[in-house]
């Protein structure tokens, strides 16, 4: 069976979407079908969305509204796309209420845990002191800092190490830690980079992006692999 994986795009002001390619492309050699899904409105629209899909990718994108979460949005926040927050928040919900596998990356990692009751950091610069440049210079298909990988957590059992290499491409970042969820990395200067929920049978989200890295970098190509074979499985 090829798993169908759910992924909802950025989604602009007239409910246009688009998608970076990696996404795709990783899904597909790992296994996976992968399907973006449209802006839509209708909550019944949604549960078949859930029903129909193996398992779903949060990708990356805009700022996720600070509303969420219970802030005033700050000068330094970017704009949020309204319409995306809506329906993945929405989505996220109705997807959490199965056992259906979650991949979050870069906004992925953020809206899963405002989705599941966190906060974020809403502009690292001004909000978080540290000499670590998470909007890296490198083009996007390098890697621009190392990971720490927190013991006895899925990824160091994945990966089977105590560091690994990401790319960054954030200026948000988790700050309140939602309860279901735990720490798998950290980046040198304390950021979150991975989290899981250990009461599910599969929920992991990353800030960096791995998909821009699958095809040079085999710690990241795992991470596709984890997720596609928990679809596969049913877990």
């Amino acid at each position: 069976m090829i798993p169908k994986i759910g992924i909802i795009a950025n989604v602009d002001k007239e409910a246009r979407v688009d998608l970076h390619g990696a996404y795709g492309r990783s899904i597909e050699k790992s296994g996976g079908l992968p399907l973006v899904l449209p802006y839509v409105e209708e909550e019944g629209v949604m549960d078949a969305f859930v029903e129909a899909c193996d398992g779903f990718l949060f990708s990356g994108g805009a700022d996720v509204s600070p509303a969420y979460y219970g802030e005033p949005q700050k000068e330094t926040c970017g704009a949020p796309q309204i319409l995306r927050d809506k329906m993945e928040l929405s989505v996220l919900k109705k997807v959490l209420q199965t056992k259906k596998p979650i991949l979050g990356i870069c906004r992925g990692i953020q809206l899963i845990n405002v989705g599941m009751g966190g906060t974020l950091y809403q502009d690292i610069p001004t909000e978080y002191e540290t000499d670590l440049r998470h909007v890296q210079v490198e083009e996007c298909y390098a890697p621009s800092h190392s990971v720490s990988v927190e013991k006895d957590t899925p990824l160091a059992r994945l990966v089977m190490k105590e560091s690994m290499t990401g790319n960054s491409f954030h200026h948000q970042a988790i700050k309140d830690l939602a309860k279901d969820l735990c720490v798998m990395a950290r980046a040198e200067d304390g950021i979150v980079e991975a989290v899981y929920a250990p009461d599910r049978p599969y929920l992991r989200a990353y800030q960096w992006h791995p998909e821009r890295l699958y095809g040079t970098d085999g710690d990241n190509k795992l991470l596709f692999d984890d997720f596609i074979n928990a679809c596969k499985s049913g877990n």
